[in-house]
């Protein structure tokens, strides 16, 4: 028997959008490090703050507007007729605000932010995963399937949404292209203060108090997140589709 890898094969053709947040970093320095070939797409602040590895091409984007988004892939199309993996890693939350208190602006942006754009990168991505049947792979939050922290709301809700919609487009990509998804508990990033290439904010967060909630004493770190999302993109998880992965430290599941 042949034992699969556990990471897509060297080639592979992958885009990471949200590549230059600290989670995305941390995945394309193992995707280039695993010779993939990869492409990142974000906020054209976040790429001048936080460039690419040499060899990788940045594509600047805006994931809530529906002509940036067909346009940054239609340049991926233009460099490769197909791709073997889109990593979505888009999100952000404002400061933390009880739901009476929030402007409905201010729901809708951060819905738009972390919910909107992923139907936007997965309906502009399918085209090309199709042709070579690829795997997306989506990020949800703790916060999309429990919730034990006050002033999250919309935050809340889109990531509980990337759940039903992970599982909605496994459903109608497949067999062709297996979609999944990962749940970071509260990670060690730009996220904390808004999200990169976002005005600084604060979530006012008790990170002491959240690491005693897991299981392994600490929150989380983007080096944590690579493996399971390499996992979910390479062919050792040819069976798996329509699954969220919790990647928390054990601090609820």
């Amino acid at each position: 028997m042949t034992v699969p890898s556990l990471a897509p094969p060297p080639g592979a053709r992958l885009v990471i959008a949200g590549g230059s947040g600290g989670i995305g970093r941390a995945v394309v320095d193992a995707c280039v490090a695993l010779q993939h070939r990869v492409t990142v797409l974000d906020q054209l602040r976040a790429i001048e703050a936080n460039p690419p590895p040499a060899g990788v091409a940045a594509i600047p984007l805006n994931a809530m507007d529906e002509a940036s988004v067909a346009s940054a892939f239609e340049a991926v199309r233009a460099a490769d007729s197909g791709l073997d993996g889109l990593v979505n890693l888009v999100g952000f939350t404002n400061d933390r605000r009880p739901v009476e208190e929030l402007s409905l602006g201010e729901w809708h942006e951060i819905l738009g932010g972390s919910l909107t754009s992923a139907f936007l990168l997965a309906r502009a991505a399918a085209p090309l995963l199709r042709v070579r049947g690829g795997s997306l792979v989506n990020t949800s939050s703790t916060f999309g399937a429990e919730v034990k922290l006050s002033g999250f709301g919309p935050y809340a809700v889109a990531k509980a949404g990337i759940i039903n919609l992970t599982r909605v487009l496994s459903l109608e990509l497949g067999p062709t292209i297996r979609v999944n998804a990962i749940a970071p508990g509260l990670t060690d990033t730009a996220f904390l203060v808004g999200g990169t290439g976002r005005p600084e904010k604060s979530v006012r967060t008790n990170l002491e108090k959240v690491a005693a909630m897991t299981h392994l004493k600490r929150i989380g770190r983007p080096e944590d997140m690579v493996g399971p999302i390499l996992f979910l993109l390479g062919p050792a998880s040819a069976y798996i589709t329509a699954q969220t992965l919790h990647v928390n430290g054990g601090a609820w599941s």
